[in-house]
């Protein structure tokens, strides 16, 4: 995914949609001050959680910035999420620009490790684990891939691991640090700058499930 970022601050009103996991959350800012948020573990029901979660922020959320999660994660909880922002920033008026899950994840966690490499584990389909690696400033170094839980702990060198499938990748390693965390629009001002892209395509993380005839990729989820 091509990342395009805005070279100088923002500044104004900003609400972040995240559902993209069994998290959901949102939170609106006025330039990096949080004004109001709110996270639920919701399992499911994201469909139908988010809209009044939203409309309970001041001024029911309106904002000329709409910063939503693109994944991965839940295929659902992905959708539901983008299609929020679409429908408030055509009404509004504002701009949309998403991130990734892992982005906000790895972001969290070094704000709670201090600054430091950390691996990403979330829980991802088929019994699958998204996987991927951060650098101390936030910087991708090794992209996301998703692995079947063996394969991900072999692949993960990083002291470090994040969200939640953390605990059960450093047990399956024998080693480091490990910190159940979901993503949090509430964290917002934790991700770099380079983390965000005006790219909103959802961030899946695996193909597809089943294949058109032809071999043509057939819907997610």
């Amino acid at each position: 995914m091509t990342t395009e970022t805005t070279a100088e601050p923002f500044h104004g009103r900003t609400l972040v949609i995240d559902s993209a996991t069994e998290a959901c959350s949102v939170a609106l800012f006025e330039n990096d001050a949080l004004l109001a948020g709110d996270f639920r573990m919701l399992g499911r029901g994201h469909a139908e959680a988010l809209v009044p979660m939203i409309a309970q922020l001041p001024d029911r959320g309106r904002a000329a910035r709409i910063v939503v999660a693109l994944g991965p994660g839940s295929f659902t909880g992905v959708r539901v999420g983008l299609a929020a922002a679409r429908a408030l920033a055509l009404a509004w008026g504002s701009e949309v620009i998403g991130y990734s899950t892992l982005a906000m994840v790895s972001a969290i966690a070094r704000d709670q490790a201090g600054v430091v490499p950390v691996a990403t584990a979330m829980t991802g389909g088929h019994g699958e684990w998204f996987i991927e690696g951060f650098a101390k400033d936030g910087s991708v170094t090794r992209p996301l891939t998703s692995l079947r839980p063996d394969a991900a702990a072999a692949a993960v060198a990083e002291e470090v691991v994040a969200g939640t499938q953390a605990q059960a990748l450093v047990a399956a390693r024998g080693n480091g640090a490990a910190l159940a965390i979901w993503p949090d629009a509430r964290a917002f001002p934790l991700l770099p700058a380079d983390a965000l892209t005006a790219d909103t395509r959802p961030l899946y993380g695996r193909a597809p499930d089943a294949k058109l005839p032809g071999g043509l990729p057939g819907p997610q989820g």
